[in-house]
């Protein structure tokens, strides 16, 4: 891609090798320790699922007893699979017998590790096939469809009544909306268990569960199939439950998953060491269902200042590459995070809006880039709002963004009505439609505002990047680098579920769904 911005792209090649090794150096920890929601994860992708008669998850039961045993550092995997060596049960009989209090998994008698995988394998191969599955139905709706070429056009929808999502996506689907997005009840995030089955109470959302998901994925495949068009569901993949999650999207086909660390450590205070293990193992997983990720660094300019730290977003989209990139999820999969959330009262913020977007899709011309609608400077003047809509759609269409988060007028007075949502999407298809091409007609003044604004943002981006390179990302995160949000390495939800890993400790589903050719740095196989 030619540069418009003039771009020194030896300061980008320098800011992604520094961001190469600081995610080489954190993967150093990561891959030394597991943490209760991987193993859990691993037990639901063994399809251990339901709750027991104090409704707690099957998952739970078993990676509680583990934990309590103190022989987590082995991995459910080695245990179940040892169980099942000796028993003949399947893992979900095994948890039930956990459950009942029938077996202790600690005393079961050891057998070979050679026995052991040849008893879990099978089971997990069979899933990873039913994944693969999935990934074919998918692929076999857009090869019947076609799949949109523009911006995908994102909304949400956050009744907390799943069966009142339901209603309210499948009205946006037909309004014109791309990918419908289920928002999770406010504080799922700091939940260390998965809520089981069908929900109809939720506070700004409505609770991820598997059942959830089944009954959205069915209903837009419903209106889809009405339409003509694939519809892709989205949800949020991050929090103390990350990898589980990312297992039961991968089980229910969703398409697009929120899955960013970095924004659970800064906003909802989930401790470093824990999450940074957990999104390795939602990130194999992601790549392997063909889940395009999210992540939030957006949300690093509803607290600090849009121009001020522009360069934040940007070093934090380097590191969000490269720990994808170590998980194995290629570039087409990287939905890296940005926003349009400049002061309107700033004099020429318009042009630095442009210019960071621009920039972002130069840099990262794989990515399926998200981009956020502005929010922190919405006053409830819903007229001046939809023109600030159209401002950040206009950029939307001139730099090539993919997921194109709608904004609403009605943004900081309720949530979206339907009506609200069809007149966004009506403001966005106009300005898609009238300035298709304009941004292939325009260039950029050499010198110019643009070009001295995005080569300014790249050069503090490469230098924060260095200094993060000598400090280690915990150390970075400890002095508020990122968002002007201070968090301690030991601080924080969910340390106590980090564990060492055993010498004989396996993960069967990073063997088979790791993308080895993306973390080596080829293509995608």
């Amino acid at each position: 891609m030619e540069s418009k911005l003039n771009l020194n792209f030896e300061l980008v090649e320098k800011a992604r090798q520094s961001a190469s090794r600081i995610a080489e150096d954190t993967q150093s920890f990561i891959d030394v320790h597991t943490t209760v929601t991987v193993e859990r994860a691993v037990c639901r992708l063994l399809l251990i699922d339901g709750v027991n008669e104090f409704d707690v998850p099957l998952p739970n039961v078993v990676v509680d007893h583990l934990f309590d045993k103190g022989i987590l550092n082995g991995g459910a995997a080695y245990y179940i699979g040892n169980a099942i060596a000796e028993t003949g049960m399947t893992p979900q009989q095994i948890a039930e017998a956990v459950d009942k209090g029938e077996i202790d998994l600690s005393t079961v008698p050891p057998h070979s590790i050679e026995e052991i995988r040849a008893a879990i394998m099978p089971v997990a191969e069979a899933t990873v096939e039913r994944i693969r599955g999935n990934v074919a139905k998918r692929n076999e709706y857009l090869n019947e469809f076609g799949d949109k070429k523009g911006p995908y056009l994102y909304i949400i929808v956050a009744t907390g009544n799943i069966y009142e999502d339901i209603i309210q996506a499948k009205a946006g689907a037909k309004q014109g909306a791309d990918i419908i997005a289920v928002i999770r009840t406010t504080g799922q995030s700091l939940l260390d268990y998965v809520p089981y089955g069908a929900t109809t109470e939720g506070f700004g959302g409505t609770y991820a569960t598997q059942e959830n998901f089944r009954l959205m994925r069915a209903a837009l495949d419903e209106v889809g199939e009405e339409q003509h068009r694939y519809i892709r569901l989205c949800n949020y993949c991050s929090g103390l439950c990350m990898p589980e999650i990312a297992a039961m999207g991968a089980l229910e086909r969703l398409d697009v998953m929120l899955n960013d660390a970095l924004y659970g450590i800064l906003f909802r205070d989930i401790n470093m060491q824990r999450t940074i293990v957990d999104q390795f193992f939602s990130r194999v997983i992601n790549s392997f269902a063909g889940v395009i990720i999210n992540t939030g660094e957006d949300n690093y300019l509803t607290t600090a200042d849009a121009v001020e730290e522009a360069h934040t977003v940007l070093a934090s989209q380097f590191l969000n590459e490269q720990f994808a990139i170590k998980a194995g999820l290629p570039a087409e999969q990287q939905g890296l995070g940005h926003a349009f959330e400049i002061d309107p009262e700033v004099e020429n913020g318009f042009l630095y809006e442009l210019a960071q977007a621009q920039m972002a899709r130069e840099i990262f011309p794989k990515a399926p880039l998200k981009y956020m609608p502005p929010t922190k400077f919405m006053t409830g003047n819903i007229f001046r709002g939809h023109v600030q809509d159209a401002l950040f759609n206009m950029v939307t269409i001139l730099t090539g963004q993919k997921l194109h988060l709608l904004g609403m007028m009605t943004e900081a007075i309720h949530t979206p009505f339907m009506s609200d949502r069809a007149l966004s999407i009506e403001n966005a298809q106009y300005i898609f439609s009238t300035m298709h091409d304009l941004g292939a007609e325009l260039s950029y003044k050499k010198g110019g505002i643009m070009e001295t604004r995005a080569n300014f943002v790249l050069k503090k981006a490469t230098d924060l990047l260095g200094e993060i390179e000598h400090m280690g990302l915990f150390a970075t995160l400890e002095k508020g680098v990122f968002a002007d949000i201070k968090r301690p390495r030991d601080g924080g939800k969910g340390l106590a579920g980090v564990v060492t890993k055993a010498e004989f400790y396996f993960n069967p589903f990073v063997e088979l769904m790791f993308n080895e050719d993306v973390a080596k740095g080829g293509e995608k196989a």
